[in-house]
C-alpha cells in the first residue's frame, strides 16, 4: 500500500507543477510516513509534514486552479438538477 499512497502524492504535486509552470516543486517523506514539499530539493519545507489526505489538500490548494470545462450538456444537466428540488 505504500506505492500507492506515494503514487497519489506525487501525482498532486505533478499537478501543481503543471498548473503553475514551476518544474522545481519537490516533495520529501518522512520516516514517520509524512509528506511535506518544498520548492526546489533541498530548500526548507513550505509546510510542517502532513498525512497523505492533508497533504494532497495541502498541494491541490496551492497555485492556480484549472478551471472546468463546461459543455452545453453539462450546463443543461445542471440546470435540471436545479429545477427538481423540491
Amino acid at each position: 500500500m505504500v506505492s500507492a499512497r506515494s503514487t497519489r502524492a506525487s501525482s498532486a504535486v505533478e499537478r501543481l507543477k503543471r498548473r503553475t509552470g514551476h518544474t522545481g516543486y519537490s516533495m520529501a517523506r518522512t520516516s514517520d510516513g509524512l509528506f511535506s514539499l518544498s520548492e526546489m530539493p533541498g530548500s526548507p519545507p513550505l509546510g510542517p509534514p502532513l498525512e497523505l489526505d492533508e497533504f494532497v489538500q495541502f498541494v491541490n490548494g496551492l497555485g492556480p486552479q484549472e478551471v472546468r470545462r463546461m459543455t452545453k450538456s453539462d450546463i443543461a444537466f445542471e440546470k435540471q438538477l436545479v429545477r427538481k428540488k423540491p
